[in-house]
């Protein structure tokens, strides 16, 4: 009994391949375009051969729409994939590197490689193909040309198949909706697209939330304390006063004078902060802030300094800090510096909110890499911000010789700005 003569094959193997499941339709595995030569053994067949509605034979090395490695993938891997589409993911890849094997070995298929889908892809076809999905993210849709040839001649070999599965043209896209399993179906209807980092976390404002780290390390220091919320503020306050204990608890001799305070930048893109701020203006040397030192977690820090055009007999001591939670309204008549990387936001908190306002009271000070450009925005503050630069870092102690000039140059304006603004060797403006 002579086969029908096979049919050429102007169509979309993937769409076919679809159809035929839908239709419990026939596929033969063959060695040529004929049913003659049929086969089970995907190594050495070349062709895939559907029955209905005519004889429509494809290469297995037919490439596909379906996108993998931004590369289309053949038939043949199409084909295996729907053949081990219950398999272990152990199992499938154990197939797929055997079938390579086998392909290497045939004659006809030595070049023919069966590509391994990844678990995602996978799934994605194999419920394309079923008809539990219309829409892939792998597979790119037909021409709009070629998707009303496709629907006409799906629809013909759909029709009888009992409501099994019914063809429809949507856009350029041929869609074939199944009958599911009304359990199955109660469940897709509740899934979700989940988005990832990149749609979700929408925005465009750079935010720094450092202010928001500092507190948090108050709080956690005041529980590993045991002190009660609020406490270490309170605390903090008598310590910046210092103007009736010392370090050591003591009882201070009246007529001690007040200690000019350094504000830092809390902002984490700042070169000089607690962590550094200290051997930075004591030693003249500048390291890379660690924020795991304990300099890093503390309130307040000190630096002494002589400053012999105003006392020549005994030092300054300066108070560093990072932040105005702590600051009583007679405490900014003692602010003699702020260290400032140009972003207005850190002034909200201050007694002089504007920077023209606050660097007329106190000195500016920007500390920014020798070889970078100062932002415009520092230098449209004017001459009340210093701008300084120190070299890039390269390692422990390598090359900062230069920081020593650096550190006196920042002492001397601020000796010039204390002596401008009224201090003397009791304290500011002639206080004790």
């Amino acid at each position: 009994m002579s086969q029908p003569s096979p049919a050429p094959a102007p169509g979309d193997p993937l769409l076919d391949l679809r159809k035929s499941i839908a239709t419990a339709s026939s596929r033969i595995l063959s060695t040529s375009p004929s049913v003659d030569t049929r086969t089970d053994d995907l190594a050495s067949a070349t062709y895939l051969l559907f029955e209905s509605p005519t004889l429509t034979p494809y290469p297995l090395s037919t490439p596909t729409r379906f996108i993998s490695a931004e590369k289309p993938v053949d038939l043949r891997s199409i084909w295996f994939a729907w053949q081990h589409k219950d398999d272990p993911i152990p199992d499938y890849i154990a197939s797929a590197q055997a079938l390579n094997d086998a392909l290497a070995s045939s004659r006809a298929n030595a070049e023919a490689r069966v590509q391994n889908l990844v678990f995602v892809e996978r799934l994605d076809l194999i419920t394309w193909l079923e008809g539990s999905s219309d829409d892939s993210e792998y597979i790119k849709p037909l021409e709009a040309d070629s998707a009303a040839a496709q629907a006409a001649a799906s629809s013909t070999a759909i029709q009888g198949a009992a409501g099994a599965a019914a063809v429809t043209v949507g856009g350029a896209a041929v869609r074939i909706a199944r009958s599911r399993n009304p359990v199955l179906q109660a469940i897709y209807n509740n899934e979700r697209r989940i988005g990832d980092r990149n749609s979700i976390l929408r925005g465009i404002k750079p935010t720094d939330f450092s202010h928001v780290r500092k507190s948090a390390e108050m709080y956690l220091r005041s529980s590993k304390q045991g002190i009660k919320p609020g406490a270490p503020i309170a605390a903090a306050a008598v310590n910046l006063a210092s103007t009736t204990t010392s370090s050591g608890g003591k009882p201070q001799k009246p007529g001690r004078r007040l200690d000019p305070i350094i504000l830092l930048s809390p902002s984490a893109s700042s070169l000089l902060r607690m962590a550094n701020i200290k051997p930075f203006l004591s030693d003249g040397t500048y390291t890379q802030a660690d924020s795991n030192s304990a300099a890093a977690s503390a309130n307040l820090l000190y630096a002494s300094r002589m400053l012999p055009s105003i006392d020549p007999t005994r030092p300054f001591r300066f108070i560093l800090v990072d932040g105005t939670e702590q600051f009583k309204p007679d405490y900014w008549a003692r602010l003699v510096a702020v260290f400032t990387t140009g972003q207005a936001w850190q002034f909200k908190s201050y007694k002089w909110q504007t920077p023209q306002e606050l660097f007329s009271h106190v000195l500016g000070v920007y500390v920014g890499w020798r070889g970078d450009q100062v932002p415009d925005t520092v230098r449209g503050w004017g001459r009340g911000v210093a701008s300084l630069a120190v070299d890039k870092w390269r390692g422990e102690g390598v090359g900062r010789w230069r920081d020593r000039e650096v550190v006196e140059s920042l002492w001397d304006k601020i000796e010039e700005q204390m002596r401008k603004n009224g201090w003397t060797a009791s304290g500011p403006g002639g206080r004790g």
